[in-house]
């Protein structure tokens, strides 16, 4: 059947104050902050026409995650879901169009989301003739369902915010041939651990190669155990969420600890890069850093409270400064350096090149 509705989604807890500005925008409307008891939730029945209505609120209302205009309401079924997507698609969605149907659902039911999004796909490809695509789709089906009312929208697919959007390039796995080798934070036992766990959360968050700790010196045991088990637990922590975030599978840095100076002779046939204060700027070392990128490992050389050996910067294919005039702190350092080179070789990281 027809609606006469505009749902807005809304930040759990945002429902009255969204609510309150909607009134204002049409005061004969009604308006539910959190129908049927659903939370992140406002339900509108509106005075005015409901799409200007809905583009106002998109307008005037930063606390609508999401404003959907509904074009049919019909009972929570499977069956009468499917029939009313075909009849709200057929009129919108082409044979040369492609679509997906998102169906969020709220409340107990005997089927699951991925029971109507089967149902009520294969009604719509029936009526329209389009193709499925379920990534970038030109049109989205919405299903919205509220314990027993289900709501159907059709939008373009432009308004879905997406992580991976079209043309947009993945760099994890070329950074997984980035090899970080970094001198440890030491220094009293609590501050060690903690030191050791930002940096391991870092370190983490980019799903490097290896991490390599290395020593330029004879270190205190304990120390070294302190920071070894900061850097283990923060490394932990961030990959703990990344398995849940990633579909195709997090990747864990292992960890290694190895003297520096038999590190760089080990890897004198490898790009070695050293980041310093003394370096030139990241930026002005673009075309050479695209030429080591080409290669199947990268060493990164970064200092903590003492800096990289001088002599080491004779081995080093680059030496480069990420911030000119600024001191980065420890736990900053190797994250503001990956951001660093992301962001001067894009262009080149995800692709066939990498």
């Amino acid at each position: 059947m027809e609606c006469n509705y505009v749902l807005v989604k809304t930040e759990l807890g945002n429902e009255v104050l969204a609510a309150s500005h909607i009134k204002d925008i049409d005061p004969g409307a009604r308006v539910i902050p959190s129908p049927r008891g659903l939370r992140g939730l406002v339900l509108i029945e509106p005075s005015m026409i409901k799409e200007e209505v809905a583009r106002l609120i998109k307008e005037r209302v930063p606390e609508a995650t999401k404003v959907i205009v509904a074009r049919k309401c019909v009972e929570a079924d499977p069956a009468k879901i499917a029939e009313a997507a075909a009849e709200a698609a057929k009129d919108v969605i082409g044979a040369g169009h492609s679509f997906a149907v998102r169906t969020t659902r709220r409340g107990r039911h005997s089927f699951t989301s991925i029971d109507v999004n089967v149902v009520a796909g294969r009604a719509v490809q029936e009526v329209t003739g389009a193709s499925v695509n379920l990534r970038e789709p030109d049109w989205v089906v919405a299903i919205e369902i509220l314990r027993d009312l289900a709501i159907i929208a059709v939008y373009p697919g432009s308004e879905e915010w997406r992580k991976f959007g079209k043309g947009k390039r993945i760099v994890r796995r070329a950074l997984r041939r980035v090899s970080v080798g970094q001198i440890p934070f030491l220094g009293p036992l609590d501050a060690c651990r903690e030191m050791g766990a930002r940096i391991g959360r870092g370190v983490q968050n980019f799903e490097v190669g290896e991490y390599v700790v290395l020593l330029d010196k004879p270190v205190r045991g304990e120390e070294l155990a302190a920071f070894l088990s900061g850097l283990e637990e923060g490394m932990r922590a961030r990959y703990e969420v990344q398995k849940k975030a990633y579909a195709d599978g997090a990747w864990r840095t292992p960890t290694y600890v190895y003297e520096i100076y038999q590190f760089v002779r080990a890897r004198s046939n490898e790009p070695i890069i050293v980041f310093e204060p003394e370096g030139d700027y990241v930026l002005d070392r673009v075309s050479e850093l695209r030429e080591i990128f080409r290669r199947k490992r990268i060493n990164m050389l970064f200092g903590s409270r003492v800096g990289v050996p001088e002599g080491v910067y004779r081995f080093a294919d680059l030496v480069l400064d990420i911030a000119p005039g600024v001191t980065l702190s420890t736990e900053f350092a190797v994250p503001a350096a990956l951001m660093a080179i992301i962001q001067a070789l894009y262009p080149w990281l995800g692709g066939e090149e990498s």
